[in-house]
């Protein structure tokens, strides 16, 4: 849910890479970051030179609803494999808390949660959540991962938690380290085997006349820890079609993820298709049309 801003990536990506070999001489742990750092970098130049619309301050602001779900829930399957993990005592860093997916429920099982992220519209639909659900043991940060030095000390924790975090990091190798660093006994993260933003993908070719550059994603990360050494352990389930309150909140998203701007020709193409694709479902909510089926990963490690 987070990505680095520019000054910190060109730190994170100098450090993971290094030095100016082909990534076949590198050793495999540096050659699978660089590998990771080519295809994120390939994503964000497709996304800069398709954009309409100026780069937001907060790119999640304006759809920070589609984030937020019932602390309470019990028919989320990523949940059942996640809450084991947790002990009473523990407290969690969820970096890229985003609105409290993850960080809510978890709250209601430990300690303390320090929810992290540099959107501040998220952080403020998460504090709202909480309030509401009654949760007082969730500390947020506005920031970036991993932390600027200049900035102070990184939270630490018991357990590091990322959900759907990490996809579109360059700096990768920077990003893991910082996060291992700041894990007492283990380490967590909730992937899917594709992007969050594919079902926006099959847009981008009659919008923008070309297809979208993917992202790594869980299979990929898994490869990653493997080649730094790691243990990983992982459990899958399926992963729902995403699910949008109304036709006007998918059309926000849409625009968001391809960078077209309200009222463009570009958008006249899109309002079309998503008239053509969208489904109503039985609880009042939209859907995207025929989606690919997908699965999310919760994978397990232990820091170094």
């Amino acid at each position: 849910m987070t990505e680095l801003d520019p000054a910190a990536n060109a730190r994170a990506v100098a450090a993971d890479r290094p030095a100016a070999h082909p990534a076949a001489a590198l050793p495999t742990g540096a050659a699978a970051v660089v590998a990771w750092a080519d295809r994120v970098r390939a994503h964000h130049a497709q996304s800069a030179r398709v954009r309409e619309t100026p780069e937001p301050v907060d790119f999640y602001a304006p759809v920070t609803q589609v984030f937020i779900a019932d602390p309470r829930r019990t028919d989320d399957a990523v949940l059942d494999h996640l809450l084991p993990l947790a002990r009473p005592g523990d407290t969690w860093l969820d970096i890229g808390a985003g609105a409290g997916r993850y960080a809510l429920p978890l709250a209601l099982r430990v300690r303390r949660v320090i929810a992290l992220d540099p959107s501040a519209g998220m952080l403020a639909a998460l504090r709202a959540q909480a309030a509401e659900h009654g949760i007082a043991n969730v500390r947020t940060v506005e920031a970036r991962w991993p932390v600027d030095p200049a900035a102070g000390s990184p939270p630490s924790a018991d357990v590091a938690l990322i959900a759907n975090v990490g996809y579109d990091v360059e700096g990768i190798g920077a990003f893991l380290d910082g996060m291992e660093a700041a894990a007492g006994r283990l380490c967590v993260a909730i992937l899917a085997d594709g992007q969050p933003s594919r079902p926006a993908h099959a847009f981008w070719p009659p919008v923008h006349g070309e297809p979208r550059a993917e992202l790594p994603a869980l299979d990929a990360f898994i490869e990653l820890l493997r080649a730094r050494g790691r243990d990983p352990r992982d459990a899958r389930v399926p992963r729902p079609g995403r699910a949008f309150p109304s036709r006007d909140d998918a059309l926000r998203w849409l625009r968001n993820q391809l960078f077209v701007a309200p009222g463009s020709a570009k958008d006249a193409v899109l309002e079309r298709e998503l008239a053509a694709r969208l489904v109503s479902h039985p609880d009042g909510s939209v859907g995207l049309g025929s989606e690919e089926s997908m699965t999310t990963g919760i994978v397990a490690w232990a820091p170094r």
